[in-house]
């Protein structure tokens, strides 16, 4: 049974949490296998200990859609205390904030994917944390796909943003306690840094397998098969390519007016249909992209997750998507997640010689080929760093 770092830090609290104010660090997907919340499991045991709350993007209730919707700071409207917001007015707690607590406790889902800015605001707490005299402890939850593979380019430094502040490849297969301890120590914050790890996971499971309930850490990511399919899927938010936001179904659609799902499925080269199938879908958005106008394009179906390339596998439907848009495909413009200047594809890929490859009519087997010495050189590093076999 895997007991997450939650439930192992309230069955047995570290002595050095004795006579501290704690902050908690969390949103809906901060729960124990029963679905208690990890604010009244915390207020609980330590009780009036527990001083203040954060929330990361999306809200402490995870009702902000999408990029750039900010929330606000607010009271608890159960236990009376402050919530920060960490996605509003500024991403970096101030020293105001760090005033009410002596330690941090994080406790976030995250989804194994870099974009996904939940670990860029435990980095910045983090560094907070460094900068103010304050401890921080990660309550560790499962990466939902899987510890084991790695996939894609690390990100160019010079494309740095708050969907990518470190050179990681696009799919980490790193915990969340696993990336603070390679935050801290390999890429230098330094700041005083526990991890309560799970008891019972394993690198190779993925999250339908642990036994845990899946509570959505964001409004589109519903279920794990939406986190399955995110660290490819995600490439279509700087697109003008439907990422399938405003259906049931995020991130497990893509789709356009102008695409023939047949030819799309076709483009795909047979090295990445394993494991997967390719369904043609017709799908009308309620909200975002191409609202209320269907969309042609692909659902895909994990059938083994071992043998899926997410990555690779969403680049060559992006290049098929390229290939029969023409002049009706495009990149989303600028801004996104605070960055004015650079195209969202370039931030989302992590640098700009993908998108330019691509535009180029490179092969999709090239480009994969471009990123393997990244990952062995990661994978290499990152194995420092695991606290699960």
């Amino acid at each position: 049974m895997v007991k997450t770092g939650l439930e192992n830090l309230v069955d047995s609290p570290p002595e050095f949490l004795s006579g501290k104010r704690l902050g908690l660090l969390a949103n809906p997907a901060s729960v124990r296998r029963d679905f208690t919340h990890a604010r009244d499991l915390v207020h609980h045991r330590f009780g009036d200990r527990l001083t203040c709350l954060f929330s990361p993007q999306h809200g402490f209730f995870a009702d902000k859609q999408d990029n750039m919707i900010e929330s606000d700071h607010m009271k608890d409207p159960k236990l009376g205390i402050p919530v920060f917001s960490l996605y509003g007015e500024t991403r970096r707690p101030t020293e105001a904030m760090f005033e009410h607590l002596d330690v941090l406790v994080a406790d976030l889902q995250d989804v194994g994917t870099r974009v996904y800015t939940f670990m860029y605001t435990l980095s910045y707490c983090m560094e907070a944390a460094k900068a103010f005299g304050k401890t921080v402890v990660v309550l560790d939850r499962p990466n939902p796909v899987g510890g084991a593979a790695v996939e894609g380019h690390l990100l160019n430094e010079a494309y740095r943003s708050f969907v990518g502040r470190y050179p990681l490849p696009m799919r980490h297969g790193l915990t969340m306690g696993e990336l603070a301890l390679l935050f801290n120590d390999h890429f230098g914050i330094g700041c005083d840094l526990h991890v309560i790890p799970m008891t019972g996971w394993t690198r190779n499971l993925y999250y339908h397998q642990t036994g845990l309930p899946w509570v959505a850490p964001s409004p589109n990511l519903p279920t794990p098969a939406s986190a399955l399919v995110y660290p490819g899927q995600v490439i279509f938010e700087g697109t003008n390519v439907s990422e399938g936001r405003g259906t049931t179904q995020p991130f497990e659609l893509s789709g356009a007016p102008y695409a023939d799902p047949a030819a799309l499925i076709a483009g795909v080269p047979p090295e990445l249909q394993g494991g997967i199938h390719l369904r043609p879908v017709c799908f009308e958005p309620t909200s975002n992209k191409w609202q209320g106008q269907t969309c042609r394009g692909v659902q895909i179906h994990v059938l083994d997750p071992e043998r899926y390339q997410p990555y690779a596998l969403s680049l060559s439907l992006l290049k098929g998507f390229m290939d029969q848009g023409g002049d009706r495909f495009a990149w989303k413009e600028p801004p996104y997640e605070y960055e004015y200047e650079k195209l969202p594809m370039d931030l989302i890929l992590g640098d700009s010689k993908t998108r330019k490859r691509l535009e180029d009519g490179e092969s999709i087997q090239s480009i994969r080929a471009s990123w393997q010495e990244d990952c062995a050189a990661f994978n290499r590093l990152k194995q420092r760093f695991h606290l699960y076999d």
